[in-house]
This record gives C-alpha cells, sequence and structure tokens, in this order.
C-alpha cells in the first residue's frame, strides 16, 4: 500500500499530519507481517502499543478523577469499562482501522475474536504514534473523541458493572428475585474442562454460557441473561 493512504487516513480520521509518517505506519504493522517481510520490515506495533496502552489509561484516568467525585472503586471500574479490549476494539473499527493494518496471509483470514484482539492492540499503538509525533495533547484530543465520548452510554447501559453485580441489580428490580447459577453440564477431560452454567431468576432460566470454570461460565451466563432483560 502506497505509504501516503496513511497520511490520508491520519487526516481525515485522526485530525493528524504525521511529520514521521513511518511512526503511523509501524503502528498498523503486525508482529506476522514482519515474519513475512523480514527482509523489508524490521518493526511491529508492540513497543508502540505499550506506549499507547499507558498513555490511554492516563487520559482516561485524568479525566475520570477530574470530572467525578466518585469512590476509587467506582473510578477503576470505569476505567476498566473505557479502556478494555472491547471498547478499543470497538472504537478501532468505527474510525476505519482494519483496512489500515499490515497482517501477514494467515492473520488475514483469521478468526474474528483474534481480528478483534489486532484492532484493540493497534488502537493502542496508535496512540502512542500519536504521543510521540504530535505530543500528549494531540493523543488526548484522539482518545477524548474516540473513546471518552463513549462513557454516557457506557454509564446508561450499566455495561461498566461486572455482569454478575449488575444482573443482582437488575433481577431484583424487575422480579425482586436473587440469580441462582447451577452446572448444566461439565465436559471434556479434568485438565481442560468446559463447564454450562444455567441462572435462574424466580425458578426461570434466563441466560446459560459456558468456559473453562465455573467462575467464567457464571459470567457468560450473566451476560446472556442481561441481554434478555435489555431485550424485553
Amino acid at each position: 500500500m502506497d505509504f501516503s493512504a496513511y497520511q490520508n487516513f491520519a487526516r481525515e480520521k485522526l485530525d493528524v499530519t504525521f511529520d514521521n509518517l513511518e511512526l503511523l505506519v509501524t503502528a498498523f504493522t503486525h508482529r506476522s507481517y514482519v515474519n513475512e517481510h523480514k527482509k523489508t520490515v524490521r518493526e511491529h506495533n508492540e513497543r508502540l502499543e505499550f506506549l499507547g496502552d499507558a498513555v490511554l489509561e492516563l487520559v482516561v484516568t485524568e479525566y475520570l478523577y477530574g470530572n467525578f467525585d466518585d469512590p476509587e472503586g467506582i473510578l477503576t471500574n470505569w476505567r476498566s469499562a473505557l479502556v478494555r479490549t472491547e471498547s478499543i476494539g470497538a472504537a478501532a473499527a468505527r474510525f476505519g482501522f482494519e483496512p489500515m493494518l499490515r497482517l501477514s496471509r494467515g492473520e488475514k483470514h483469521g478468526t474474528a475474536r483474534a481480528r478483534a484482539q489486532i484492532l484493540a492492540n493497534s488502537f493502542e499503538a496508535v496512540v502512542g504514534a500519536i504521543y510521540l509525533d504530535k505530543g500528549f495533547e494531540a493523543a488526548k484530543a484522539f482518545i477524548t473523541k474516540s473513546i471518552l465520548a463513549t462513557f454516557k452510554d457506557i454509564l446508561e447501559s450499566g455495561s461498566w458493572m461486572d455482569p454478575k453485580s449488575h444482573l443482582q441489580e437488575v433481577a431484583q428490580s424487575q422480579d425482586g428475585h436473587t440469580p441462582i447459577y447451577r452446572v448444566l453440564a461439565e465436559e471434556g477431560p479434568d485438565h481442560e474442562k468446559i463447564f454450562t452454567i444455567g441462572v435462574f431468576v424466580d425458578g426461570k432460566l434466563k441466560g446459560k454460557g459456558t468456559g473453562p470454570s465455573k467462575q467464567a461460565g457464571q459470567q457468560k451466563a450473566a451476560e446472556a441473561a442481561l441481554k434478555t432483560y435489555q431485550g424485553a
């Protein structure tokens, strides 16, 4: 891809004109691409991702500390919701990151889950690239419009809460009962067991989830139950 496309992307999507365009190109370069192009490409985006992760967390923390007087535990949960993989991966998708990714042929045909993780990593790397090229305020401006702009929706949906805690609050509010979790099935050998968990409210099955532990299955079941309530 012509590198000028990256500059156009930066201007149109990020509101930034890079002085060192190689930083942005590197931010979109996955390790697998370097492995396939060892003679021409030497650097992937993991170091920029490391830097961008720190900048992202600082900007979000500064925003929450400066605008809300809630206890540390609440602020921590809010921050986690804003910077988790799903949130930043969704932001990367909204801003059109995917066509800019430099991936190996294998990664281009990877699973949706793997692609979501790659998008999230690239988001952090782009934040790192903006920070290095344009400074903290430019990185902060991008984070504000791409991540902090979603905070109102996160608050209103309750998605910042732990799924089990959120379900308990919703179930008690709407049905007057506390959710109860039961193991519906166990499959596989002891070292690779998969649990299927059902969550019941007032004796009615509200959601099912699977996971490598009972706790993981409970979280998935709670997420499924919450969708049931939201669709009601």
